[in-house]
């Protein structure tokens, strides 16, 4: 009987219908012989490096590559100073919400009463009488253009309700408040343009004597304010306030006196630790070092007080002085104001002005060391957490445009991950999500979604992002923007290039391919963005890792509608401009123009493609129905036809394996039998070539087709069988793998087995067996079943297999010794494999092909068999 190639020897003397070249037998249950057995002889997926992504020359809101108008989106350079914050939106929040008043507030005139609690001020009665008033106390409650530092506003007995005016600077802070009475006190604020006067002292004040009114008159006056607040309270005493109906008791006694003592601890705290540092601060003359170290003292002194945030009452002072500083033109001190702006809780105009401001330092890549240094990243991540996307989308995006940028360092794309970046931006795509496309925000969030996706794809780099990204269920939220934003490109290549990073990771690959709905969003992208090369290549890029490894994701893809179409249709495009590339470059080879050493992008389109076509075809339905497709043939043909493999030798490899798969499926009507001579001319081109790869592959083709009568003969017209014998010679498995395997077919047909005596094909197919045998149980198989065949018609061990009879019964004895053949130094895994490959594929051919042997040798040698 006949042996070809994964077939074994008949028990009739009918001959077997010769099997394709990589056909495998199929067990009723597949064992681990088989499964290892399917990656070599079969069908092969392929590789290809992920498409190469250019870093960006600088750092800007939309890359180079935008598809949209600049008049179209926010500008990535502007002019930032300080009257581009709101001093209105800086007054610290009220704790009561006040009705509008519908009158200016006026001074009530109360008799005198003895049982007052607190006397209001009365006007001096002339000038000599101010002079009596100390001058602690004078400075302290000197009139400046704003009025008194602490003032009382009295207003009707029969006025109900009453708001502080959004345009007027809210100085004022409630000591205290009940039914029947309210203390308020005013701040006072100095103008820092007005060079005569500073904030409290003015420049005839010496710093002790400043010193010594802050801890002593200041802390008196507050201690004597406290008493008096205490007075207030005491049941039964009458008091000179008058009452408003319309207030509403907010706290509790206990809670009025607590929050009284906080704002007595608060002025003393302003005055000895923070008013100092405003005034070094307001030394612009100062130089860049001072004014920031001064800046990391008032930060660190704010976080001691408890005064960051919104409810700090000297809030609107303390802004106005940072505002005034952006000025500056240094990135270092505008680092160190954007920090401390930011802790304030800005919100409005000032939290964008504030936003861009981080966005213009981040911009400079030269900042990226003084921003690790001074966790500006907290800030900003802080804002993306609490702020509202609808109501600042626009500061969110120049926040998420810093972002973006930091996520360039390695440093801060460290720090990201560990501050749980990840979780939150999948929370805010999460919202962004929720916008509908007729919302007035839709358009606008596209521009932030841009950003975000940009960062995630940084992100996308390091290992435990990639963890983080799957367990947060990054593939859902991502596709379902991709489909919500399918006509804005950016938000696709951004998308596209996180899944082309991700999916060439088997977890993710497995999540994504999880998703029903990626193959539908990938052919819709494909289709509307046909001719957008850095689009279009990594889509086919993540398709070509969805389908190598995952059978149900090649069916799945294959049945949606028209997804063969579509690859048919890019192929064709891209083909045509490959070839118009090619002309271009040919006509110009005398003005000296060369071909790039890689891959075209037209090319590089067509290797990712050809890869998807070569791994969808490893599904038996899938692959049966593109072997019938002759369009799809036609096209993997002219890439032989006009390619070269030292012009291009990924592309052509690649459409040889595609060919070889394909030719793995006899079925009805298929383009690859009906063009089998054609192909089999074209390849030998590729045979003949230097390259090794090319060569091998051009083999594997030629062991498929050699099942056809017709490409025997065109094998043994060609002289193509020395070539095969040459092969064997080669000392590389894989080469005499596929070499032994057209042998093997051609042996079939008794009238051309001579030709293995001709270049001494027995000699060296006994070689490989040596060389090779114990370490490959497949090929010394499927060198036993070449011989088998060769030695149908035996009359004479001798004549038929002339000097190398006797080595080859040396051999096949020592291989068929189980102690002697199968290494036990092997791992368990590999050592079951081997042994049980040896006794299903190898040992029954081994034992018949020397019982043939040894029945017609007269003698046997003497020999001593030793281990391998």
């Amino acid at each position: 009987a006949l042996l070809c190639r994964g077939m074994q020897a008949s028990k009739n003397k009918n001959t077997d219908k010769a099997e394709p070249f990589y056909r495998l037998s199929v067990p009723k249950q597949k064992t681990s012989s088989e499964i290892i057995n399917e990656a070599r002889n079969v069908l092969r997926t392929l590789r290809t490096r992920r498409p190469f992504t250019p870093r960006e020359d600088q750092r800007k809101l939309f890359g180079s590559g935008s598809t949209q108008a600049p008049q179209n989106r926010p500008p990535s350079v502007f002019s930032l100073h300080a009257s581009s914050f709101d001093l209105a939106e800086s007054r610290p929040v009220s704790g009561v919400r006040l009705s509008p008043l519908d009158h200016k507030p006026v001074l009530v005139t109360f008799a005198k009463d003895e049982d007052s609690s607190i006397s209001l001020p009365k006007p001096p009665a002339d000038a000599a009488e101010v002079r009596k008033v100390s001058s602690a106390r004078a400075r302290l409650f000197r009139r400046t253009s704003q009025g008194n530092f602490l003032s009382a506003k009295m207003v009707s007995p029969d006025q109900n309700e009453e708001k502080l005016d959004s345009e007027e600077p809210a100085m004022m802070s409630n000591l205290c408040r009940s039914n029947d009475n309210c203390l308020a006190e005013q701040r006072s604020y100095t103008p820092f343009n007005d060079e005569n006067r500073k904030l409290i002292c003015n420049e005839h004040i010496s710093r002790s004597e400043r010193e010594d009114f802050l801890k002593g008159t200041a802390g008196k006056f507050l201690f004597q304010l406290r008493g008096e607040s205490d007075q207030i309270k005491k049941p039964g005493r009458s008091s000179s306030w008058p009452r408003s109906t319309g207030w509403k008791r907010r706290v509790t006694g206990l809670e009025d006196e607590t929050r009284i003592n906080e704002s007595e601890e608060e002025e003393i705290f302003w005055h000895i630790k923070i008013l100092p540092i405003l005034h070094e601060l307001e030394k612009v003359e100062e130089n860049i070092e001072n004014l920031c170290l001064a800046c990391t003292k008032l930060y660190q002194a704010l976080n001691e007080g408890n005064m960051l945030g919104k409810r700090f009452k000297r809030r609107s002072v303390l802004l106005k002085t940072l505002y005034k500083l952006v000025d500056v033109d240094s990135d270092p001190l505008c680092l160190k104001l954007a920090k401390i702006i930011l802790a304030m809780k800005v919100d409005g105009k000032n939290l964008l002005s504030v936003c861009k401001l981080a966005f213009k330092i981040c911009r400079n890549e030269k900042n990226d060391y003084i921003i690790q240094n001074d966790r500006l990243l907290d800030c900003l991540l802080e804002v993306l957490r609490t702020e509202d996307l609808q109501k600042s989308n626009e500061a969110l995006l120049y926040c998420m445009g810093a972002i973006k940028f930091m996520s360039g360092n390695a440093v801060l794309l460290n720090e990201m991950v560990n501050k749980g970046a990840v979780e939150m931006l999948l929370q805010l795509m999460k919202q962004i999500n929720n916008i509908k496309e007729n919302d007035t925000y839709f358009s606008n969030l596209g521009h932030l979604l841009v950003q975000l996706t940009a960062t995630l794809r940084n992100l996308a780099d390091l290992p435990p992002a990639r963890r983080q990204l799957i367990c947060n269920g990054a593939v859902s939220e991502l596709c379902v923007a991709l489909e919500q934003r399918i006509n804005a490109k950016d938000v696709c290549t951004y998308i596209v290039r996180i899944f082309s990073k991700l999916s060439s990771y088997n977890d993710f690959c497995a999540a994504l391919a999880d998703c029903s709905r990626c193959y539908i969003l990938f052919l819709a992208l494909l289709n509307k963005h046909q001719k957008q090369q850095d689009l279009v290549i990594r889509i086919i890029f993540i398709l070509g890792n969805l389908t190598a490894k995952n059978n149900q994701a090649r069916e799945q893809f294959f049945k949606e509608k028209g997804s063969v179409d579509t690859l048919i249709s890019l192929f064709q495009t891209y083909r045509e401009l490959d070839l118009n590339a090619q002309k271009w470059y040919h006509e110009r080879e005398g003005e000296g123009k060369k071909r790039p050493k890689h891959p075209s992008e037209a090319e590089d389109v067509l290797i990712k493609l050809i890869r998807v076509l070569a791994n969808l075809s490893i599904h038996p339905g899938v692959g049966a129905a593109l072997a019938a497709a002759h369009r799809v043939v036609e096209l993997l043909v002219t890439v032989l036809e006009y390619k070269s493999v030292d012009d291009s030798e990924e592309l052509v490899i690649s459409a040889a394996t595609a060919i070889n798969n394909l030719s793995y499926y006899k079925v009805k009507s298929s383009a690859v039998q009906d063009k089998k001579l054609h192909i089999a001319e074209i390849l030998l081109k590729l045979l003949m070539s230097n390259n090794m790869d090319g060569v091998v592959e051009a083999v594997r083709v030629f062991g498929n087709l050699s099942q056809y009568h017709e490409i025997c003969d065109f094998i043994i017209q060609k002289k193509i069988y020395k070539f095969m014998i040459a092969l064997l010679d080669a000392k590389n498995q894989d080469v005499c793998f596929s070499a032994c395997g057209v042998l093997l077919n051609l042996t079939v047909d008794k009238n051309k087995r001579a030709f293995l005596m001709e270049e001494g094909g027995i000699g060296k197919l006994v070689d490989c067996l040596r060389d090779f045998g114990p370490a490959d149980w497949q090929l010394a198989c499927l060198i036993c079943k070449t011989l088998w065949n060769y030695s149908e018609n035996i009359t004479s061990a001798a004549s038929c297999f002339g000097e190398d009879t006797d080595m080859l019964l040396v051999l096949l004895t020592s291989l068929l010794d189980e102690e002697l053949a199968l290494d036990y130094s092997l791992d368990r895994d590999l050592r079951d494999y081997n042994k049980l490959y040896w006794e299903r594929e190898f040992k029954p051919v081994a034992e018949k092909l020397l019982d043939r042997i040894q029945s017609h040798h007269s003698f046997l040698p003497t020999v001593t068999i030793t281990p391998f």
